[in-house]
């Protein structure tokens, strides 16, 4: 249930922001939820659409339009305004003309806006979290990315299948940059309480480490998939989005694989990548350690230097 008088304004009524506005609906994640976008009849319709059905969604309210002084007093600002990936195309090749529309938005969100907790969800977020920090000179806390929220919860679903096992039971978490060079920490996964590298399967064998290469492989893959069939994905980033915003609204204290810009985590300072993160009304309020193996400390590093690469062709 949501806490009385929140309010959260989704940026961008394209795909991803109107299933995100429809997800913290249904969900009841605030009282109140405004859409907002440049397109005024592409928003206007979704606000409408939205509306048409809030007989069925609790007392959670939907408004908004192409007038961005909606959007003032938010609670949690969460921006999903970008380019969107086109089939081929990876998350990193879209920097820069996303860096262009972020740089323009949020001076205005924040004016509107002093006090909120700002969410990235476009892509490539953790190029766009770093820079974003930047840009507000906001604390790494008040201003992140969904990061590898929705590939953990992608991962989740498909070792649930794998073991058949309820998804509630296994805690595994895809960490490093949300893209390419993203990573299971397989080390510190869990069945239950059972490490999932020793999890014994209907047939009493474990997984083998090609078998889980595999895995890791599918989540890494998963949305060139569905951009494939339909264009875009944008059901499960919503879910994602309202998922963060519940926990910052309803001070949680939930551990989430969020990314904000890291100060000495493992070694990486300066840029954001997705760690497992305690999630609050601060927001990102502090990275929680967790033990790597050597070869996966590596690949943490190696996501490390992708978004650098990235970031130092924005100049920044």
């Amino acid at each position: 249930m949501h806490s009385h008088s929140s309010k959260v304004s989704v940026i961008g009524a394209g795909a991803v922001g109107a299933s995100m506005a429809y997800a913290m609906l249904i969900r009841e994640s605030a009282r109140e939820v405004v859409l907002y976008d440049v397109n005024e009849s592409k928003v206007t319709a979704e606000v409408l659409d939205l509306a048409h059905g809030t007989q069925f969604t609790g007392s959670s309210s939907i408004s908004g339009g192409a007038d961005i002084s909606a959007t003032a007093n938010s609670d949690v600002v969460v921006i999903t305004a970008g380019a969107k990936q086109n089939p081929g195309q990876t998350r990193l090749e879209l920097a820069g003309v996303n860096f262009e529309i972020l740089k323009s938005l949020l001076p205005d969100l924040l004016r509107h806006s002093p006090d909120a907790i700002f969410v990235l969800v476009t892509n490539p977020c953790d190029v766009l979290a770093t820079a974003a920090q930047k840009l507000t000179g906001l604390p790494a806390n008040r201003i992140f990315s969904s990061g590898t929220v929705l590939d953990s919860s992608r991962l989740r679903w498909l070792l649930a299948e794998k073991f058949d096992v309820s998804t509630a039971n296994i805690h595994a978490n895809i960490i490093g940059e949300h893209g390419d060079s993203e990573f299971a920490l397989w080390s510190q996964a869990t069945v239950g309480n059972t490490p999932l590298l020793e999890w014994k399967l209907a047939d009493g064998g474990t997984l083998t480490r090609e078998a889980l290469d595999e895995i890791a492989y599918s989540v890494k893959t998963a949305a060139y998939k569905v951009i494939e069939g339909k264009g875009a994905t944008n059901f499960a980033i919503g879910l994602s989005g309202a998922r963060i915003v519940e926990a910052i609204l309803n001070d949680e204290h939930a551990i989430l694989p969020i990314s904000s810009v890291l100060t000495d985590y493992h070694g990486i300072s300066g840029i954001a990548m997705s760690v497992p993160t305690l999630v609050t009304r601060q927001g990102a309020s502090r990275t929680i350690d967790i033990a790597m193996e050597p070869h996966e400390q590596a690949l943490f590093e190696a996501s490390a230097s992708a978004i650098r690469s990235s970031l130092e062709s924005l100049a920044l």
